[in-house]
């Protein structure tokens, strides 16, 4: 991480976990624990945990977010939320192009800009996600693909706008898998998406921007993750639904 010029932020991914009352009693256990953090902390919830999750958070460091966003402000999109309705709901951040969402509902680079664009117009912060399959890291594409798809996401994001952009850079062979890249790859592909930023909108713009790693971040790795220059915290699935896990990467991304 580089402190000096851009900030760090811890951000779970619950999916599809917890009622509204379980995600009001973890976020409860958490508040104390992450109280002193010395980074942004961020807690991605599914749609009907939202109301529960931002009030158990007010009064405390912890920013909630939703798990994906529509394009449109509204219509006939049966099951789909605009980023108006989240902001109604006291959203301040959302993901957006998960793998998961990429891989089992038909995301495309063309869709996650559009929701991109959707959520910073209406004054939203975004972490957006890119990330490559095993079988495109084995054939030599990784740096290809995630320039390609930061590029792709980010098409129409003015610099201003680009100020309330993070991105996860999640290698899609270690979302779930338990397999986590090594520090020095999850450096590698977070470098490969500043450097798309920097031929985008110029290097202090790079060095600006907040880059995550998110595959398979835990307590016993996040350490050696966040040692790295290029990682600037980490987007956080199964261990971000245990409070003592997240706290020590939280405090892992504080030193």
């Amino acid at each position: 991480m580089n402190k000096a010029t851009r900030k760090a932020v811890i951000a779970g991914n619950w999916k599809m976990n917890k009622t509204p009352a379980e995600a009001a009693a973890l976020i409860e256990e958490m508040k104390p624990l992450v109280k002193d953090a010395d980074c942004e902390v961020v807690l991605c919830v599914p749609y009907v945990d939202i109301a529960a999750a931002v009030e158990a958070a007010k009064g405390s460091n912890i920013k909630i977010g939703a798990e994906n966003v529509h394009f449109k402000a509204s219509g006939a999109y049966t099951g789909e939320i605009s980023a108006e309705m989240l902001l109604a709901c006291g959203v301040e951040y959302v993901i957006i192009g998960h793998s998961e969402r990429r891989t089992y509902f038909g995301e495309t680079d063309q869709t996650v800009n559009l929701r991109t664009l959707a959520a910073l117009n209406a004054g939203l912060k975004v972490i957006v996600c890119v990330g490559e399959t095993l079988e495109q890291r084995e054939l030599g594409y990784t740096e290809t693909l995630l320039k390609f798809q930061t590029k792709m996401a980010l098409t129409g994001v003015t610099k201003e706008q680009l100020k309330n952009v993070v991105i996860a850079y999640e290698p899609v062979w270690a979302i779930g898998t338990g397999v986590t890249a090594t520090d020095d790859q999850a450096d590698e592909g977070n470098g490969f998406v500043r450097a798309a930023v920097a031929e985008a909108y110029g290097a202090e713009a790079a060095e600006a921007i907040t880059v995550q790693y998110g595959g398979s971040m835990n307590a016993k790795n996040a350490d050696g993750l966040v040692d790295k220059i290029n990682v600037d915290g980490g987007l956080i699935g199964g261990a971000s639904l245990k409070a003592a896990d997240f706290a020590v990467i939280v405090k892992a991304a504080s030193k």
